[in-house]
């Protein structure tokens, strides 16, 4: 008597007929050791271990805070420099580097301070006497056109400065 199991592998023998491997081009290919094209990878035979073997280079001396992951027990041989954090958008960078990089936390805050950052900028640039022109930075307005853009900016930067000292006089 066949039971429920022999006539599923009879149906399935059925449905699909064997490969026969003469017919298949590429079959067996790797059968024959001598003509192994998996062979360096595979032969480990020579190996002290399954990691990589080499000496770990110098690591670059920061003369600023570097952030550096939970995750990671030892900084990495070089690290970036020119952008040490620093303000609110540092502040918010540091409490990202306490969450793991698997969590949500760290991602946003990034990402926060990334804005936050960009409005730092734009105060910094007024600090030092220069008018930011967004449209023409962000893409907005080509670059041909930047002078009537940057008119356009000080202009709406000016009325917004003249409004706030007129509603600034009128409360008192």
């Amino acid at each position: 008597m066949r039971t429920q199991s022999d006539k599923a592998d009879a149906a399935a023998a059925n449905a699909h007929p064997r490969i026969d491997p003469a017919t298949v081009v590429g079959w067996g290919v790797d059968a024959d050791p001598e003509n192994d094209p998996t062979w360096p990878m595979r032969d480990r035979s020579g190996d002290d271990g399954p990691g990589m073997n080499w000496t770990r280079p110098q690591v670059q001396d920061a003369d600023v805070e570097i952030l550096q992951s939970v995750e990671h027990k030892s900084q990495p041989a070089s690290v970036g420099t020119s952008t040490p954090p620093h303000g609110p958008s540092g502040t918010l960078r540091r409490q990202a580097f306490r969450f793991s990089e698997s969590q949500w936390g760290h991602w946003l805050l990034l990402m926060l301070a990334d804005r936050v950052n960009t409005v730092e900028g734009l105060f910094e640039d007024i600090g030092r006497g220069r008018m930011p022109n967004p449209l023409v930075e962000m893409g907005v307005v080509p670059r041909a056109r930047s002078r009537e853009a940057a008119a356009g900016t000080a202009f709406v930067a000016g009325v917004a400065v003249v409004g706030a000292i007129l509603l600034l006089r009128r409360r008192r």
